[in-house]
């Protein structure tokens, strides 16, 4: 929570971003029976709605349960915007939205094992995903391209 707190601080004179640019149904190029696909809904009522799916051969692989909300009140004090994701219908785990001079927009849970950092930026018509380490190591991206 810790982390939370410093992200908030950080920001605190900065507005989150405008997230419209995530919405639609997001997938990767199919390679080797594997894509995955993340749907985001529109903001309302300050929330973004998300799910992710990875299909292999067929069948669901993995699966996530995602949110992006504005204002979620923490243990100390209020996130400003906050990405809650639950990979494979585990328990939800909150990382705070702070300003970055990346593009697109990153949040951070140095208290969790892996990943600690979330991040979402468009290049072009792309819509790329990375997590990582809170330092940016040991990444995993995704390179999704709208298909509605």
């Amino acid at each position: 929570m810790l982390l939370a707190i410093v992200a908030m601080l950080a920001g605190a004179d900065t507005e989150p971003p405008d997230l419209a640019w995530l919405e639609g149904e997001w997938c990767t190029v199919e390679r080797a029976g594997r894509q995955t696909c993340e749907l985001w809904g529109r903001e309302r009522g300050g929330t973004m709605l998300g799910t992710g799916q990875t299909v292999r051969d067929g069948k669901t692989h993995d699966f996530e349960f995602m949110r992006i909300v504005r204002g979620l009140s923490g243990e100390h004090a209020i996130i400003k915007l906050a990405f809650i994701g639950a990979p494979g219908g585990k328990d939800p785990v909150v990382f705070a939205w702070s300003p970055s001079p990346e593009p697109g927009v990153t949040f951070f849970n140095a208290a969790h094992d892996y990943p600690q950092r979330v991040r979402y930026w468009r290049q072009g018509q792309e819509l790329h995903a990375e997590i990582s380490l809170a330092d940016g190591s040991k990444a995993g991206r995704w390179v999704y391209r709208r298909v509605r």
